[in-house]
């Protein structure tokens, strides 16, 4: 058996497809008879309009493990905007889970005791992007939850690295800020 897992967190930017196609996954993962499986219960239960929480599926009635509950950043209110976060990014959040237990970073044999949080970006913009491709959709989501799965599970960044690069590092919004982009 694997060491017990409290909760570990998370995330990822994957971009570089067409527009409105990055991702960026933050995950909180843990045992079910923790913190993390109360807060799934407790978020399941209270649903919040517009940002209705959901099990990540590879499809209708295939849910994966570790339970995952994907929660969305932005306020859903367009029926396009719905079926593509409850369709093409929620089966690829499903599938960077399973590849995450594939590759080890989550035990296989913790699959059915840990559970993760997973909030989830997509940009609004896929709501009128009539030429969406998809296919780059669901692999851009799904890499990106396989990496901040692998990052929580690792510790990544470490504390040692983040203070070695502390200086190095100017969040790009504060730098857009800064050149008078924003």
């Amino acid at each position: 058996m694997s060491e017990r897992i409290i909760m570990r967190t998370g995330e990822a930017l994957v971009a570089g497809g067409p527009a409105g196609t990055a991702a960026e996954p933050e995950v909180i993962i843990g045992e079910l008879d923790g913190p993390v499986g109360t807060a799934i219960a407790s978020m399941t239960a209270g649903q919040v309009q517009g940002h209705t929480r959901v099990f990540a599926i590879l499809n209708t009635d295939i849910q994966v493990r570790p339970v995952t509950l994907m929660v969305s950043k932005v306020t859903v209110k367009n029926t396009r905007y719905t079926n593509i976060l409850m369709g093409t990014v929620q089966a690829a959040i499903a599938n960077g889970v399973l590849d995450a237990v594939r590759a080890g970073d989550i035990p296989k044999d913790k699959a059915n005791d840990l559970g993760i949080i997973v909030s989830v970006w997509l940009n609004p913009s896929v709501a009128t992007d009539d030429a969406l491709d998809h296919k780059i959709l669901f692999d851009i989501h799904r890499k990106a939850m396989a990496t901040a799965i692998k990052k929580a599970m690792n510790n990544q960044p470490d504390i040692d690295w983040l203070l070695e690069n502390q200086d190095k590092i100017t969040h790009k919004y504060f730098q857009m800020g800064l050149d008078g982009k924003i």
